[in-house]
């Protein structure tokens, strides 16, 4: 009946169905647990007819152009380059921390003195990550390491994460590097914007074909079964003998053999009120202050004009699979003993050859919208299309 399976309906496994029912002319089902498509990108509109993002802010830029062009032919774009602030010391200043937040958070000499220092020692409009600043032997250098570790990152991977920075992958703060320039942008990407008219109006165009069937509200395991001993899957009872491409969390295809894969979650609390903006920026991070790590006002992205205005504040929490509102996992925990379990899960999936593994969920990843179109669209190329 299929020739594709596709479980989950977020960017991975959308754009992967888009390809194979339009290029190959292939017939795909979809297998999504939520009752709606577009995975974490989901926006709507709410009762005051703003354009929320249903969880959390996603800002699509990328430097890939055959991403953007591919993304192109299902919306139009809103220009918005984005600009993030964070409360520190009393002071809203840009983040990433660049040249600009260091004049306001030093005095002035202090900062000049840093400026010439960064300059000489870096390079004008150039990012070092945080550990990298902090290894100087210069005294003023490690200084604004130092300051930049305990007022920027420590409290807030602690907000994010339940954890310290010591036992995260370095990966983790080198995200979010300081930048030798005065560019504000929180992105420095040729291409950016936001989808004039929603992300789930994009994957609504994806996967209008009619080659490609949607089961929403629908857990994977209650449609597929896979034979350990035989090395077999099963599609309602019946060998399946097409291909599956798995964008959902690993060790739920594999029952939890080897136990949970650790992940956060995230609450969003969202707010409405009459007025034309509650603050100045779409996006205000808090390190130190509240328990929520940001506030998000979605106007700023839209451009919408209302008396009202909506924004959410964001609460990390851990990730629970048997607690609603906990069990959305959002983010793989990036620690050397999750890879090891992660590995362990992949390595099961060696044995099955029918099945393709893509997104964060399944790769166990942090991976930015743009890198998921184009992992899919490279498997589509080359572990789909152009296979055997």
């Amino acid at each position: 009946m299929y020739d594709f399976i596709v479980v989950g309906a977020g960017f991975a496994g959308s754009v992967v169905a888009e390809r194979i029912a339009n290029v190959l002319d292939k017939k795909v089902l979809i297998i999504e647990k939520r009752n709606h498509i577009g995975g974490n990108c989901y926006d709507y509109f709410n009762e005051s007819g703003i354009l929320i993002h249903k969880y959390g802010p996603h800002i699509f830029h990328t430097v890939y152009k055959d991403v953007w062009n591919y993304l192109s032919d299902f919306t139009q774009w809103i220009d918005y380059e984005h600009k993030v602030l964070a409360l520190i010391n009393g002071k809203t200043v840009p983040i990433p921390f660049n040249l600009n937040t260091l004049h306001k958070l030093f005095p002035e000499p202090i900062a000049k003195k840093i400026e010439v220092k960064l300059q000489k020692n870096i390079g004008e409009e150039k990012k070092i990550s945080i550990l990298k600043l902090m290894k100087f032997d210069d005294k003023d250098l490690k200084l604004l390491g130092d300051f930049v570790y305990d007022n920027v990152f420590k409290n807030y991977s602690m907000k994010q994460w339940g954890r310290g920075l010591d036992e995260l992958d370095p990966a983790v703060v080198g995200r979010v590097p300081v930048f030798i320039s005065r560019d504000d942008r929180y992105f420095q990407d040729r291409f950016q914007g936001i989808p004039k008219h929603g992300y789930t109006e994009i994957f609504e165009k994806m996967l209008s074909h009619p080659n490609i069937k949607i089961k929403l509200n629908t857990d994977f395991r209650d449609e597929i079964e896979i034979d350990f001993q035989k090395g077999k899957i099963f599609f309602q009872e019946e060998e399946f003998a097409g291909k599956i491409i798995y964008t959902g969390e690993l060790d739920e295809l594999f029952n939890y053999r080897f136990g949970w894969l650790p992940y956060r979650s995230l609450k969003f609390v969202f707010k409405t009120i009459e007025k034309e903006f509650f603050q100045e920026a779409a996006v205000i991070n808090y390190p130190n202050d509240h328990n929520y790590t940001r506030i998000t006002e979605y106007k700023h992205f839209t451009k919408q004009k209302s008396k009202f205005t909506t924004f959410s504040e964001e609460y990390p929490q851990n990730y629970d699979k048997t607690v609603p509102g906990k069990d959305i996992p959002f983010y793989p925990i990036p620690t050397k003993s999750n890879h090891e379990l992660y590995e362990k899960y992949r390595k099961l999936t060696l044995k099955f050859k029918k099945i393709l593994l893509l997104g964060r969920l399944a790769e166990y990843k942090y991976l930015n919208m743009d890198l998921v179109i184009k992992s899919a669209l490279k498997l589509f190329d080359e572990g789909i299309r152009n296979a055997g």
